[in-house]
């Protein structure tokens, strides 16, 4: 059974920077699509970033592209999401989630295994 734990978020200034780490025990996280998702306070769910399997291309929503990169830790079986210039709309709960479905990876729906979330604040 997979497990994922993230871990890395906190409190940055804006224009600042952070590493997400969405860790796996279990299984081998090479093997799954990774999906990076936020949630906002009073806000849904929604995508930020994912990355599939085999040759690992990435994709990401539009508010993110050129400032966020997605990519595999194998050594640490693990996915890491770099987020640069933070802006204070970045803000939210970060979530990390899993499936090996052929499944349309910017979608929530699909994914099986989901973390437990780490914060992350944009504020000066």
């Amino acid at each position: 059974q997979l497990q994922l734990v993230e871990s890395g978020g906190g409190l940055v200034q804006p224009g600042g920077s952070l590493r997400l780490s969405c860790a796996a025990s279990g299984s081998t996280l090479a093997n799954y699509i990774v999906g990076f998702f936020r949630q906002a306070p009073g806000k849904g769910r929604e995508a930020v970033s994912c990355i599939r399997t085999g040759n690992n291309p990435t994709f990401y929503t539009d508010s993110v592209t050129g400032r966020f990169a997605v990519y595999r830790n194998t050594a640490k079986n693990a996915v890491d999401l770099e987020m640069s210039h933070l802006k204070p709309e970045d803000s939210g709960i970060y979530y990390c989630a899993a499936t090996m479905r052929d499944v349309a990876c910017l979608r929530q729906q699909g994914y099986e295994y989901w973390g437990q979330g780490t914060p992350v604040t944009v504020s000066s």
